[in-house]
C-alpha cells in the first residue's frame, strides 16, 4: 500500500505533532506501508522522512525541479521523482497512492487534501481520505466542512467518507479499513 502524506514543510513548536510526526512513521513502517510524499529533507515533511528511513521503510518524493534546483530534497529517499511543477507532483502524487492523509501543515497541505477530496466527489477516483487532526488542528477544516454540509454545498456522504482522527495510529488504522474496502 502507498500512502500520500501531505504535510508542512517547515518546522513547528508543537512538541504534540513532531512526537505524532514520529509515530506515523513508525506506523507506516509496522505495517509495511510506503509513504508518498512531497520529498523534502525540512520541517514535518524531514522528520516523518527521517524516521521512516531510519527504520528501514519506503519513502518516495515527489518534487518539482525548481524545489530541487533549491537543494530542499530529502537525499535518503527509496526514490526521488523529479517533475516539472506542482500541478504534475499532485496529478503523480494522486495517481501512485492508495490513500491520503493531511498531516498538519499550511496551505499547500490543503491545496493537497482539498483536490484529493474534490476528486473523490467528482468519482475520478475513489480513494480513503483523512485530517490527522492533532490537538484539533483540523477542527476548522472539519467545522467548514459541516458548515458546507448544512448549506447543501456538499453531500452528507462526502463528508462522512473524510476521516479525522487524533492520533497517527488511528488515522492510519481508519485509512487501510478505508482501503481494504475498496
Amino acid at each position: 500500500m502507498k500512502l500520500a502524506v501531505f504535510c508542512g514543510s517547515r518546522d513547528t513548536s508543537n512538541h504534540n505533532i513532531v512526537k505524532e510526526a514520529k509515530n506515523l512513521a513508525k506506523t507506516l513502517v509496522s505495517r509495511d506501508i510506503t509513504m508518498v510524499y512531497g520529498g523534502a529533507r525540512s520541517g514535518i515533511m524531514g522528520i516523518i522522512a527521517d524516521e521512516m528511513i531510519a527504520l528501514n521503510g519506503k519513502v518516495i518524493g515527489v518534487m518539482p525541479k525548481i524545489l530541487v534546483d533549491k537543494e530542499i530534497a530529502h537525499p535518503g529517499l527509496t526514490e526521488l521523482v523529479i517533475v516539472d511543477d506542482m500541478s504534475v507532483r499532485k496529478t503523480m502524487m494522486n495517481e501512485m497512492s492508495d490513500a491520503f492523509v493531511a498531516f498538519p501543515g499550511g496551505c499547500g497541505t490543503m491545496d493537497e487534501i482539498f483536490e484529493v477530496i474534490t476528486l473523490n466527489q467528482i468519482e475520478y477516483f475513489n480513494k480513503p481520505v483523512g485530517f490527522a487532526n492533532i490537538d484539533g488542528y483540523y477542527d476548522g477544516i472539519h467545522d467548514f466542512l459541516k458548515t458546507s454540509v448544512s448549506n447543501t454545498f456538499m453531500y452528507p456522504s462526502h463528508l462522512e467518507a473524510i476521516q479525522f482522527e487524533a492520533t497517527s495510529v488511528a488515522i492510519v488504522d481508519a485509512i487501510v479499513k478505508g482501503v481494504s474496502m475498496n
